[in-house]
Formats: C-alpha cells, structure tokens, sequence
C-alpha cells in the first residue's frame, strides 16, 4: 500500500493551480472536468503519481469558498532552505504564515504558508 494522494476541495481553480505550479513548484499532472457530476479534477504535484503522492484539488461548481474545519492539519513539502522558499513564496504573492526558523521544541527549521483557499502548507528544510 501506499499514499496516493490527498484531495483538497478549492474555490478558484485557476487561482489554485496558479498557486501549486507557480508559487510551489509543482507540476500540472492531469486536469478532468465532470460536467454531469458538476465537478473538475485537477491533479498536482513535483514528481509523477507513479513515484510519490500528489495533491487532488476538487473544484464543485458554483462553491467559492468552504469551510476549512478544525481536523484538517497541513500538507509538508521537504525543500533545501525554507527561508528562501519563505522569500520566493512572498515575492510571488504567496502568503507566510509562520516565517522561517527552528520549531519551538526542536532544531528543525520549518515555516507555513497559505494557499488561495486558507489551506496550510508546512515547509521542512532538510539540512
């Protein structure tokens, strides 16, 4: 077994890939829309499904926005120095949440940011 994906519902799914391509890196993996179902797929990630988990953002039609509750977490993406992504995600219009710099328990460096819809995003420098 293992983690194929994980499916986030969005409001804007333009803005949304926008945000996972452009800001994060990510790469546009396949894209369907169920016109009778209402709904558009659209398959994110930095490497094919094939070798890793991806993100699902699931655009309903005619819902801008949802209510993101208290169970969800995060998604974490591994990157080489989180202050840099911290300073490519605000000069590309991305939002920070948490800056960079070690967690509050510990010595590894992580920060947060938001997507367009208010999912959080952590990132977890490797070195």
């Amino acid at each position: 077994m293992r983690i194929l994906h994980t499916m986030l519902r969005v409001g804007d799914l333009p803005k949304s890939i926008a945000f996972y391509t452009g800001v994060l890196g990510m790469r546009l993996l396949r894209q369907q829309d169920y016109p009778e179902g209402r709904f558009t797929l659209a398959f994110v990630g930095h490497q094919p499904e094939s070798q890793g988990a991806v993100i699902e953002l699931t655009y309903n039609y005619g819902v801008s926005s949802y209510e993101l509750g208290t169970g969800f977490g995060h998604i974490a993406i591994e990157v080489d120095d989180a202050y840099t992504a911290c300073d490519r995600v605000r000069a590309l219009g991305g939002k920070v949440t948490r800056e960079a710099g070690p967690m509050k328990h510990g010595s590894t460096v992580i920060a947060f940011v938001e997507d367009p819809d208010g999912y959080k995003i952590e990132f977890i420098q490797t070195n």
